[in-house]
């Protein structure tokens, strides 16, 4: 019985030694000297050490020892800290009997960390695999974008809702040939419909303003850009201006759109609201005749009231809501915005037609 028993356990444990003997030397042995580290919290040292913890914990390949390796260095009067070149690591992994040499550099550029990892065959004498990864500027998440870059060089997949958390997507481009500024002054006419429209052209002994339903417009306008992606803007533009001039009348307005704008075509629309001073009363029709309340003690309940547009009434600020669309045609630096835009009001909408022009400042070096 003893004896079948031993027989069992040199058939079971022996080839399971034997196999994980095999798999114990069948890995490779990687050294790693140091990370070049620029403009980081952490120097060469410290970056070497967290890429060393982070492959030893993917348990992939026989790590070298630090100590180790650091012995050996100095032994050849190696300084590790200027230990980066391809042929200078092939010497120093044949020298440490290593079969690959971990090297890399992680540096602070702009507003993002560019991490780049090498694995170099020392036998085949050439770089395996190469890994370059971009990361926002969190350095608190060095060890881990440190995780995410090996994963990358050995092929392992990566937590994609991490990599989302610390990789820096390129953002579009943007100069001035993707990039229309159209700040500058406006002008146009302004047409006034219905009840308010006439209101306009009545006499001013009926409270009218005994001028043209069409009136001019003079203004400026002040936008800023808040996206831009290649050809597509989005921005608030401000426009102030004034109408009426050619009646003797100044009718002050202040309009806010949120626009959006294609560049390569040139079109844009957009809508936002827009605040006048103007003069208005309370009142109602008889006899096709204005009159206002305040010139009638007794109304009947029947009397449909409206409050429209009257110079002898009190200054008051309008609101309304905007709706545009334009334009803007090119030549040179020169740029020609041309805009329509419609305001509905239920007392009498507002049409108008704006152009303004501008130039693209060149560029300062």
């Amino acid at each position: 019985m003893k004896n079948f028993t031993l027989i069992i356990i040199i058939y079971l444990i022996v080839p399971l030694l034997m196999i994980t003997g095999v798999n114990a030397q069948s890995r490779d042995k990687v050294a790693l000297i140091s990370i070049d580290s620029r403009n980081l919290d952490f120097d060469n040292t410290t970056m070497a050490n967290i890429v060393r913890f982070e492959l030893e914990k993917i348990d992939e390949f026989e790590v070298l020892d630090k100590y180790d390796v650091n012995s050996a260095l100095i032994e050849n009067e190696i300084d590790a800290e200027n230990c980066f070149g391809k042929n200078t690591l092939i010497d120093v992994g044949e020298l440490l009997g290593a079969d690959k040499i971990l090297t890399g550099s992680s540096e602070l550029f702009g507003d993002k960390i560019i991490m780049i990892l090498k694995l170099i065959d020392v036998k085949e004498q050439s770089v395996q695999q190469t890994s370059v990864m971009e990361f926002l500027n969190v350095q608190a998440e060095i060890q881990t974008m440190a995780m995410i870059s090996l994963n990358d060089l050995l092929g392992i997949p990566n937590d994609e809702h991490l990599v989302d958390l610390l990789i820096n997507y390129n953002l579009p481009i943007t100069t001035r040939k993707t990039t229309v500024k159209l700040n500058g002054p406006r002008m146009g006419a302004v047409l006034t419909l219905g009840e308010n429209g006439k209101r306009l052209r009545a006499p001013k002994n009926e409270g009218g303003y005994n001028m043209f339903q069409v009136t001019s417009m003079f203004g400026y306008q002040f936008e800023k850009q808040y996206m831009s992606s290649g050809d597509f803007q989005a921005l608030v533009e401000a426009v102030v201006a004034v109408n009426g001039l050619e009646s003797g009348q100044v009718i002050p307005s202040l309009t806010f759109i949120n626009g959006f704008r294609f560049n390569n075509g040139g079109y844009e629309f957009g809508l936002g609201p827009m605040i006048r001073l103007i003069r208005r009363s309370e009142g109602f029709y008889e006899d096709n005749q204005w009159v206002r309340l305040v010139e009638r003690d007794n109304v009947s309940p029947d009397v449909e009231v409206l409050n429209l547009v009257d110079s002898r009434g009190p200054v008051e600020a309008s609101l309304g809501l905007i709706v545009a669309a334009g334009k803007t045609f090119k030549s040179g630096y020169l740029n020609i915005p041309v805009n329509l835009y419609f305001t509905p009001v239920k007392d009498g909408s507002v049409v108008g037609v704006t152009i303004g022009f501008n130039t693209t400042k060149k560029p300062t070096f």
